[in-house]
């Protein structure tokens, strides 16, 4: 081979070669921007993901929502707010008011024992119910049963003041009140199932449209802050006309506790 043939296959090799860096480095300069892309995008997402987040945070929860949404009030109520349920004879002189929250098993265990003997003197005429609905253990206890559950309660009061009481102690039966801490409350489907063992309630369209659609959950809210006026802070409190009554355990303990602060 001549030098002349050698020197030129030298060249042609040493361009080559060059060629093949320059593609190369394209190559990689390419690589490196969509990297860098990559992580821009990365990066915007992440932080538009910490936004979103940060925005849904803020938002205001269902009850808060609720607590601002048309107020509708049930049947069977007075008051400004529909707030104001007294259930019983109009002619009867004195007035049993019961302070309850329906995840609270210190309530169920009243409404166990003299439940049943409340509704008796109601009908009785021997004195008028005002109830007052409480969920501070939705906050206690984490949750939304005791607000859900009022709010059904006030689906059952718009039905008649006998559904309401009937529902509210199946919601306190041994068979069907939860643990406070287990918020079998908070689901609609369990409501409706508590209420398909009252008569007047069981299979009533306008009551399960109501508990599904959150009628009166507007008015659960104001009801409780109907309760947080009290000055009440436990439940069950009971007080004839305003005078604290000891919670008595048992109907007999009952109904001479109830005796007693009718004749005081």
């Amino acid at each position: 081979m001549s030098s002349r043939n050698s020197q030129a296959n030298k060249a042609a090799a040493r361009e080559r070669l060059r060629a093949d860096r320059e593609r190369q480095a394209k190559k990689d300069k390419v690589r490196r921007q969509v990297i860098v892309a990559g992580a821009v995008v990365a990066v915007l997402a992440l932080a538009g993901g910490v936004g979103y987040a940060v925005v849904q945070a803020n938002q205001p929860g269902y009850w808060e929502k609720a607590a601002k949404a048309e107020l509708v009030k049930p049947k069977n109520t007075t008051g400004d707010d529909g707030t104001t349920v007294v259930i019983g004879k109009a002619d009867a002189k004195k007035t049993l008011e019961l302070y309850e929250d329906s995840r609270c098993p210190a309530c169920a265990a009243f409404e166990q024992s003299s439940g049943e003997q409340v509704k008796k003197d109601i009908d009785a005429g021997k004195y008028k119910l005002q109830y007052f609905g409480a969920t501070f253990i939705d906050n206690a206890a984490k949750g939304e049963g005791s607000k859900n559950a009022l709010s059904a309660l006030g689906a059952a009061l718009n039905v008649s003041p006998e559904a309401f009481l009937d529902y509210k102690a199946a919601l306190y039966s041994k068979e069907l009140h939860p643990e406070e801490t287990v918020d079998s409350f908070a689901k609609d489907d369990y409501l409706i199932k508590v209420a398909d063992t009252v008569p007047a309630l069981k299979g009533n369209a306008e009551f399960k449209k109501a508990v599904e659609d959150g009628t009166y959950d507007r008015w659960a809210m104001e009801m409780s802050k109907a309760f947080n006026k009290s000055g009440v802070t436990g439940t069950p409190t009971l007080k004839m006309d305003g005078k604290k009554i000891e919670t008595p355990s048992g109907p007999e303990a009952f109904t001479a506790a109830i005796d007693k602060a009718l004749q005081g």
